[in-house]
This record gives C-alpha cells, structure tokens and sequence, in this order.
C-alpha cells in the first residue's frame, strides 16, 4: 500500500483523514505532534518513516489570531510548509498542501485556479506565499485551495466550525452568521475521498475543492441547524461583521471544474455537502 504521512493529524481536518485513510494507504505516525517550525524534526520524521506521499494539513488557520500574531502565523503557515517540502525533497516523498480561498479578495463571483492571488488578510498572505514556496521546492507538489470544510472534530481544540456551532446550540444560545460572506463548503469525508483520488492518480499542480455552488455563512448555518436537529432559529442573519474581526473576502467560491477533470468522487451541492456533514457524524457517534 501507498505510505501515508500526515502533519497536522490532531487537528480538525487530519483528524478525519487519518482515520478515512486507513483502507486505502498505510497510514505511519509521527509519535507524537511535530512542530512544523522544526526543520530538523520534519526532516527527522520524513527520513525515519520514509512516507510515499506527506500530507501537509497543519496550520494556524485562525484567521483572527494570525493578524493579531503575524509573527507565530508567519512561522507555522510559511516556514512550517518550506520545512515539510524541504524534507520530502530529501527523501523524493510526494507532497499535499492544502491552502485556502482566503488567497483571493472575494470581490469576484468565482475564482479558478489560475486567477491572481490579492488576499485581503494576513492569514491568505501566508497561505500564498506559503503556495510559491512549496512549489519552489517541489515542482510536482500537490497544492489543494479549500474554502470551508465541514465536520465534527476529532480531537479537541480544534477550529472546527461546527463544534462551535454545537457547543453554541447545545447551551440553548443562537448564533449570529453573515449573510454577506458566500462559501462553497464541502463536507469533510468527501474531501477526504477527493484528496486520496488525487494522491493515488498521482495528481500534481493546484486544483479548488468545494462543493458546486455557494451559500452565505448564514444559510449554512441554518442548513447545518436543521441537520442536526435545532430550530432554524438558532441562527441569526448578522448584517455586519463583528468589531476587531479580521477581513474576509466576501465571495470565497472555488470553483471546481479542474478538479472534475480528474476526480469520479462526485462533487455535491452545499446543500448536499452540509447533509453529509451530520450524517457522518451520526455514522462516528451511533
């Protein structure tokens, strides 16, 4: 089986691949979380297990705490990824990184993968330079731009939105959400079968994943609401974004036609992707 490594597998989105991946790779662990900020632990991990494929998924992805911590953003999106790819060039391992949307200003209806970057925040700042240098190092790196994924964390502390959302509802307290920011959002396991199909077709370049359309923040926390079985009305329509927030493009719709080209996984509706999120929860906790 294809040799799996993956760097960031506490976290929200690695906690669902580990577990996803066992039938279809062998999956081998660090032992433990490896700072990403430590070049000679990445290339330590990288040399010992010898992986075929590193799936680079750790990040400081909270996109508040990066402008107030541009420093410690910096240092793990940017030098975290030139660490990772500079040992996978010492050992001829492929590489998966997954960026974000947030490389692009949202003012457009739709973004392919060859439109100009123009992030408005200073965590897309770090995903794009983070994108050149990957591909620097590794011309032939697998580059994944995401723009919401959906699920229910594995593990704790993570920056899942959904586990707020239910930690919100489950305490009886509304949630405000924008209707004036738009994300394709595509459900955790079937992002994870779209990954896996494009490592095993040996995939390479830059591709968007998501579902095929957008909604706002708002209806698709009312769509996750119903989901999981709460009154629409613990979702409130929010006009303006909170004081001290950090900018987010409005429109962040990563749209997937190259993607098609290559996956059979089907790509679902928001609608659909948002379904699937409480069905797999419901599959992980019977």
């Amino acid at each position: 089986m294809t040799r799996l490594l993956i760097f960031g597998a506490r976290g929200f989105l690695g906690g669902w691949i580990q577990h996803l991946a066992q039938d279809t790779f062998e999956v081998v662990s660090t032992e433990g979380r490896v700072d990403v900020r430590d070049a000679a632990a990445c290339a330590r991990v990288v040399d010992e297990l010898r992986p075929d494929w590193v799936f680079l998924l750790a990040a400081m992805s909270d996109i508040d705490r990066c402008q107030q911590e541009p420093q410690l953003a910096e240092a793990v999106n940017v030098r975290g990824a030139e660490n990772v790819a500079r040992a996978c060039l010492r050992t001829g391992a492929r590489l998966l990184f997954t960026s974000s949307g947030a490389v692009f200003d949202g003012t457009e209806r739709g973004y392919v993968e060859t439109d100009p970057v123009s992030p408005v925040n200073f965590y897309g700042e770090t995903k794009a330079r983070a994108e050149r240098a990957v591909t620097d190092l590794l011309p032939d790196a697998l580059v994944v731009r995401l723009s919401l994924v959906l699920g229910v964390s594995r593990s704790e502390g993570t920056n899942a939105l959904v586990n707020k959302l239910l930690a919100s509802w489950q305490a009886g307290k509304p949630v405000p959400l924008l209707r004036s920011e738009c994300r394709n959002a595509i459900d955790a396991p079937t992002l994870a079968s779209i990954l896996f199909e494009l490592a095993l077709a040996q995939a390479r370049g830059l591709y968007h994943a998501g579902s095929a359309d957008a909604l706002s923040r708002f209806e698709i926390g009312r769509g996750l609401a119903a989901a999981f079985g709460y009154s629409p009305q613990m979702v409130q329509a929010q006009e303006q974004p909170p004081a001290g927030r950090a900018p987010r493009g409005p429109n962040e719709f990563l749209r997937t036609h190259k993607l098609a080209t290559i996956c059979r996984t089907p790509i679902p509706a928001c609608e659909e992707a948002i379904r699937r999120c409480a069905h797999a929860m419901a599959q992980s906790h019977p």
